[in-house]
């Protein structure tokens, strides 16, 4: 069992950053690939960030690339979701997820065997 708690969210403007954490319990954190996924009002939960186990394979969606930055600290139990300028497009609960089987970085929602509760990003233009 996995246990993810977000945060970091929170009330920015447009140009703005913000840096999300997702602190993960237990002893096997090192082993999953993470994910970073957002939810607007709405619209369907979609990925936003995944990075495997190791932190050497990332992927990112189209709509972050260039402006977000996964990260993750093993010894921290910690993986990170650094958001610069942001758009008001980007207002969305985001998520953190693990992945107990993927060797690789998550592209979609599809295999998350734990999810965080979420926390708000607001962006105001």
């Amino acid at each position: 069992q996995v246990q993810l708690a977000e945060s970091g969210g929170g009330l920015v403007q447009a140009g703005g950053s913000l840096r999300l954490s997702c602190a993960a319990s237990g002893r096997t954190f090192s082993r999953y690939a993470m994910g970073w996924f957002r939810q607007a009002p709405g619209k369907e939960r979609e990925i936003v960030a995944g990075i495997n186990w190791s932190g050497l394979n990332i992927y990112y969606a189209d709509s972050v690339k260039g402006r977000f930055t996964i990260s993750r600290d093993n010894a921290k139990n910690t993986v990170y979701l650094q958001m610069n300028s942001l758009k008001p497009e980007d207002t969305a609960v985001y998520y953190c997820a693990a992945d107990s089987l993927n060797a690789v970085a998550p592209r979609n929602t599809y295999g998350m065997d734990y999810w965080g509760k979420g926390t708000l990003v607001t962006v105001s233009s």
